[in-house]
C-alpha cells in the first residue's frame, strides 16, 4: 500500500463557544517536499488558494465561532470534494480531488507528470482529507449536542474572472446552499438580502456556485444543522495576480458585511 507523509498536521482548529463552525478547506499552502518536487514552479506559488480568509474573518473568533483551517494545499488534496472523487457539477469543468492542473488549465506537473496514480491519492485522502473531515464533524456533532442545532459557514474566495469555469466577471458573493437542501429557505435568503444590501457589491445565491461537498455532506436542517457556502470573489479584498497581496482598506470595507451574515446565523440557529 502507498503511504503519505507529511510533517505538517492537516489542519489547526479553535474551539469557540457558540453554535457556529467556519471551515476553511482551501487556505493552506503547505506543499510537502515529495509533492513540491513534481510540480511546476508555477504551481509551487499555489495560485488556487483561498488567500487571506484567516485574516478576512478575524472577527469570528470574537463572535465565539469555531474555525477549522486547513492547512494544505488543495493541490495536495481537495478537502471540498467527495473521497470518491465525484463530479460535483456534472457535465462541467471542474478540477477533481487531487488537482493535475490549475485554473488557468495548466498543467500542476513538470516533465510531462500525469501527477498521482489512484495508491498516492488514497494515501494523500487519508493522510489529510480523511482528519479534516473527522475534525468537522466531530465538532459540529459537539456542538449540536450542547446548542440543539449549529450553523456551518464554509468559507472561501476564487479569482473573479476564470474562463474556464464561468464567463465574464463573478459576482462579489457568490452564495452557495446547495439549492436549498443545505439550509432553511428563510436563512439563504436573509444572507442573500445583506449582501445585495451592502453598497458597491454584487450578489448571487446558488449561481455557479452552489455547494462544494462540505455544504452539501453536512447541511442537513431536518437534523439541527444549517449550512452555508460563500464563494467571495478576490477582487473585493486583494490583489488577484501575484504575490497575492490583502488590501486592508478593500477588506476592511468588506468586513462588516461579512460579520453581520455571520451574526444573522447565529442569531438564527440560537432562536431555535
Amino acid at each position: 500500500m502507498t503511504s503519505f507523509s507529511t510533517d505538517t498536521p492537516p489542519f489547526v482548529f479553535h474551539r469557540g463557544t457558540r453554535p457556529l463552525l467556519v471551515s476553511m478547506p482551501h487556505v493552506g499552502t503547505y506543499l510537502p517536499a515529495a509533492v513540491a518536487g513534481r510540480l511546476t514552479a508555477e504551481a509551487r506559488t499555489v495560485p488556487d488558494t483561498d488567500w487571506h480568509l484567516e485574516r478576512l474573518y478575524g472577527f469570528a473568533k470574537e463572535l465565539g465561532a469555531s474555525i477549522l483551517v486547513a492547512t494544505h494545499s488543495r493541490y495536495v488534496v481537495d478537502l471540498n470534494r467527495p473521497p470518491d472523487n465525484a463530479n460535483l457539477y456534472p457535465g462541467q469543468d471542474t478540477t477533481g480531488l487531487c488537482p493535475v492542473d490549475t485554473f488557468d488549465k495548466t498543467p500542476l506537473y513538470a516533465d510531462g507528470s500525469s501527477g498521482p496514480d489512484e495508491a498516492e491519492i488514497f494515501a494523500r485522502r487519508d493522510a489529510i482529507w480523511r482528519p479534516y473531515h473527522a475534525a468537522l464533524a466531530e465538532e459540529l456533532a459537539r456542538l449540536r449536542a450542547e446548542h440543539g442545532t449549529v450553523a456551518l459557514w464554509d468559507a472561501h474566495s476564487i479569482r473573479s474572472q476564470l474562463p474556464r469555469f464561468f464567463e465574464g466577471k463573478l459576482p462579489d458573493f457568490n452564495l452557495g446552499t446547495a439549492n436549498g437542501a443545505s439550509c432553511d429557505a428563510a436563512l439563504g435568503e436573509r444572507m442573500l438580502e445583506l449582501a445585495n444590501a451592502a453598497p458597491g457589491y454584487t450578489a448571487v445565491l446558488n449561481g455557479r456556485f452552489k455547494g462544494g461537498y462540505i455544504t452539501r455532506q453536512y447541511g442537513q436542517p431536518a437534523q439541527g444543522v444549517q449550512a452555508v457556502q460563500l464563494e467571495l470573489a478576490q477582487s473585493a479584498y486583494m490583489s488577484e495576480t501575484y504575490p497575492f497581496a490583502y488590501d486592508e482598506a478593500l477588506a476592511t470595507r468588506l468586513q462588516p458585511t461579512l460579520r453581520a451574515m455571520l451574526a444573522t446565523m447565529l442569531e438564527y440557529v440560537e432562536a431555535r
